[in-house]
C-alpha cells in the first residue's frame, strides 16, 4: 500500500536527520582537543511477511524465498572511534598528550566522583593541585599532584613521573605520579560534554596503572592530542546523507502521488 510507503519513507528520513546531527557534531568539533568522532549506526526494521520462505501456500511446492516487505529503518547505536588523534605542539609545560591508550581520571568537584577524559590541557589552581582547565570549574587530577609555588622547572616524563626543580637544587625532586585508566569496553562511556566521560555498567569499571604499562600508553609533555576528526571524510558523509534524505522524500512523494491518483477515481 502506499499509505506505507509514507510511514517507511519516513524513517529513513528520519534516521538521516539523526546522521546529520552526528556529522554537524563532529564538525563542530574538529577544533576540540581531545575529542572523538562519533558513528550512527542502522539497521532495518520488522518486516511484514506475506508469504514465508519454505511454504506452500496452493500445493505447488515450497516457496524459495517467500515473500517480504520492509518497514524501514532506524539508527542502531552511535559508536564512538577512539583512533589517536594528531599531535599538536604547544611548549606548554603543564599540557600533556596520551600516544596511545589510556584516560586521565579527574574528580568531580560538585558529586566527588571520578570522571576519565582524553583532554590534558593541565593547569594549577590556586593551592599548586594539577587541575583539568575547564569554563566551569579546575577538575583535580587523580591521584593529586601539587607543585610547589616557587618551583623553577617542572618535567613530566612518559612513565607520568612528574620532577620539579627548586630554587637552590642541582637536582629534580618527584612530585607525584600521574596514572592511567583503561575500560574493557571505552565505547560503552557515557560522554558528558567538556571533554569528560563518565564509567557505566556497559565500558566496566576503570583500571589505573603507571603509563606504559599493562597496555596503556605513554605521556608527552607540551603537547595536546587533536580532535580525530577527518573534515573531508565528513563533509562526503554530509552529501551522501543529504542526498539519501532527498531520496526518501521522492518515496513519499511517489506515494502521496499513487494516494491522490487513487483519490481522484471516478465511477462513471
Amino acid at each position: 500500500m502506499s499509505v506505507q510507503t509514507l510511514y517507511t519513507a519516513a524513517t529513513g528520513m528520519q534516521a538521516m536527520e539523526t546522521k546529520l546531527d552526528v556529522i554537524a557534531n563532529n564538525l563542530a568539533n574538529v577544533n576540540t582537543t581531545g575529542f572523538k568522532k562519533g558513528r550512527a549506526n542502522f539497521e532495518d526494521l520488522f518486516y511484514r511477511h506475506e508469504t514465508m520462505p519454505g511454504a506452500d501456500p496452493a500445493g505447488g511446492g515450497q516457496a524459495a524465498t517467500g515473500k517480504s516487505v520492509g518497514l524501514g529503518t532506524r539508527v542502531s547505536s552511535i559508536q564512538t572511534n577512539f583512533q589517536q588523534g594528531a599531535f599538536e605542539q604547544t611548549g606548554n609545560r603543564y599540557d600533556v598528550a596520551i600516544q596511545g591508550s589510556g584516560f586521565f581520571e579527574v574528580e568531580d568537584a560538585a558529586s566527588g566522583s571520578s570522571l576519565y577524559t582524553r583532554s590534558g590541557n593541565f593547569s594549577i589552581n590556586s593551592t599548586g593541585q594539577l587541575v583539568l582547565g575547564s569554563a566551569t570549574a579546575g577538575r583535580v587530577v587523580q591521584p593529586q599532584i601539587t607543585i610547589p609555588p616557587n618551583v623553577l622547572d617542572v618535567a613530566i616524563q612518559a612513565d607520568g613521573n612528574v620532577l620539579v626543580r627548586l630554587p637552590g637544587q642541582d637536582q629534580a625532586t618527584p612530585a607525584g605520579q600521574i596514572q592511567l585508566n583503561n575500560f574493557l569496553n571505552p565505547e560503552g562511556l557515557l560522554k558528558l560534554g567538556e571533554n569528560l566521560y563518565q564509567a557505566t555498567n556497559a565500558s566496566g569499571d576503570a583500571t589505573p596503572d603507571n603509563p606504559g604499562s599493562t597496555g596503556l600508553g605513554v605521556l608527552q609533555q607540551g603537547s595536546l592530542e587533536a580532535s580525530n576528526v577527518e573534515p573531508v571524510q565528513e563533509l562526503i558523509d554530509l552529501i551522501t546523507t543529504q542526498r539519501s534524505f532527498e531520496l526518501n522524500s521522492q518515496a513519499v512523494q511517489a506515494g502521496d502521488q499513487v494516494l491522490q491518483l487513487i483519490s481522484n477515481l471516478r465511477r462513471f
